[in-house]
């Protein structure tokens, strides 16, 4: 795909470089939100499994493993945000 973009950038009056960088740039994206979700995804579910399990054993607890739960799954999620972040700069520079 990288070789058919930066052999049409000529025939469309463009440099030749520009569809180069741009389709590096998309390629980038896609790898940044790919590779940027994959972690915040399997903490997540692991965070989630492992609260469900705590509060199947002692469900007295459960407010304060609740709340322990949503502060940690904020700051998981914020990985996932600023690779979503980066991505949306690489595709739109």
């Amino acid at each position: 795909m990288l070789l058919v973009t930066a052999l049409a950038a000529p025939a469309f009056a463009q440099d030749a470089g520009s569809a180069a960088k741009s389709a590096v740039a998309m390629l980038g994206a896609g790898i940044a939100i790919g590779l940027g979700a994959i972690g915040p995804g399997l903490g997540l579910g692991n965070a989630v499994a492992k609260a469900m399990e705590a509060i199947g054993r002692n469900p007295e607890a459960e407010p304060k493993i609740k709340t322990n739960l949503l502060v940690g799954l904020a700051f998981v999620e914020a990985v996932a945000i600023y690779a979503l972040l980066i991505a949306l700069i690489l595709a739109f520079r």
